[in-house]
């Protein structure tokens, strides 16, 4: 079924010049793929983040109000970034813990591929079982509809007028997928991985960073690794009545 649909997983970031990493909330990439991206920026590769809530909900201190939270945690983004080598961060400033799939997030994802034309895009897998943050199913689910349909001149129209074209990248990857198709050895750059994920403060204390190494040395034992990162990489030919999708 892959060679029927062109998916070679293996070869999904290899001269990756653009990747569109497009996130709920501050911090998740940098969990979910920092190895990953780490990796392809040293290599040159241009990698923007794009993250769709403000990241205002994500504190148990009463003492800190929503925007403060929200301040903070872009703060902590741009240091992280820094570490990983990511190249631009973009924020669409919807509230955190109330997205919910739309239209309008929909096709200004669609706006933003055509703008940047990435390779591959990157996101969160939000068919995972049991996921309850809505932020992630609808940053999951809207990545996907803006990758399937990006190259269709009549979805999003206005997008021609503003003379950016049609296109799709090759694939997209989903961290945190229950099926992952891809492990990558990131044993070399776990340090670096963990700078940045300690990067944000608010959310994690050293005794968390610890235990998301340890969820990284679980996906390296399935592999072969000291360390991985585990990635769903579809094309878009799997995103459609593809009812062996789950198993490609």
């Amino acid at each position: 079924m892959r060679a029927l649909i062109g998916l070679k997983p293996e070869e999904a970031f290899e001269g990756c010049k653009t990747l569109l990493s497009i996130q709920p909330h501050p911090d998740d990439t940098d969990i979910g793929a920092g190895g990953l991206v780490a990796r392809l920026s040293s290599q040159g590769c241009r990698v923007i983040y794009v993250t769709t809530t403000d990241g205002g909900g994500g504190t148990t201190d009463p003492s800190i109000s929503w925007e403060e939270l929200s301040r903070i945690r872009k703060g902590e983004q741009q240091a992280a970034a820094k570490i990983l080598g990511v190249s631009e961060l973009i924020w669409l400033e919807y509230r955190d813990s109330e997205l919910r799939p739309s239209l309008e997030l929909r096709n200004r994802l669609i706006t933003l591929i055509r703008r940047y034309r990435p390779d591959v895009v990157l996101t969160v897998d939000p068919w995972l079982p049991y996921e309850a943050h809505p932020d992630h199913i609808a940053t999951g689910l809207a990545a996907s509809e803006a990758f399937f349909f990006s190259n269709l001149t009549n979805i999003n129209r206005e997008d021609l007028e503003k003379g950016l074209q049609p296109y799709t990248p090759k694939y997209i990857a989903y961290y945190w997928s229950k099926n992952p198709n891809l492990y990558i050895d990131i044993s070399d750059l776990i340090d670096v991985k963990k700078r940045a994920m300690s990067a944000h403060k608010s959310q994690f204390t050293p005794e968390a960073i610890e235990l998301l190494v340890k969820y990284d040395e679980m996906l390296g034992s399935r592999a072969g690794y000291r360390y991985a990162e585990a990635f769903k990489i579809l094309n878009q030919l799997a995103l459609h009545i593809n009812v062996a999708a789950e198993m490609l």
